[in-house]
């Protein structure tokens, strides 16, 4: 599993990551998704001022997490992406359809097959993540590089 995200404990992960292309850039977003063969794999594409452009591909499902500082909105593009609402409801995001999660609010993410998402945040954003079942989990924080 990568997870392109650098400072890790077990309970909060900082996203530091710098994008993998630059400005003046034509990025083939279908050929990225198509290359990645990991279940799991998240990584900003592109930065736009003060936001990441980050692309997801996955299979399973990313424990339960927040970002106190910053909305996520979620553009899926292939697959079905799952969305639980901590308390709440289930959202199914099917492709060409996006889905924002507030700041603040506890939420995880599933797909039940191969799934490729952007995401929309701020780029000084930083995840909570709560880890309640490590065995059914996507992230585990000694697989963070």
């Amino acid at each position: 599993m990568a997870d392109d995200r650098t400072q890790a404990n077990e309970t909060r992960v900082t996203q530091a990551e710098t994008a993998s292309f630059g400005p003046l850039t034509i990025v083939d977003i279908k050929q990225t998704a198509a290359s990645v063969s990991q279940a799991y794999r998240n990584f900003v594409l592109l930065a736009v001022n003060q936001h990441s452009i980050r692309i997801a591909i996955m299979e399973g499902e990313y424990p339960w997490h927040h970002h106190p500082h910053s909305d996520e909105c979620f553009v899926v593009l292939e697959g079905e992406l799952e969305i639980e609402i901590a308390g709440g409801e289930t959202f199914h995001i099917k492709p060409w359809q996006a889905f924002t999660v507030p700041a603040g609010i506890t939420h995880r993410t599933r797909a039940r097959r191969r799934t490729a998402n952007l995401c929309f945040e701020d780029s000084r954003a930083h995840t909570d993540v709560t880890v309640v079942d490590t065995a059914s989990s996507l992230w585990s924080p000694s697989l963070v590089p």
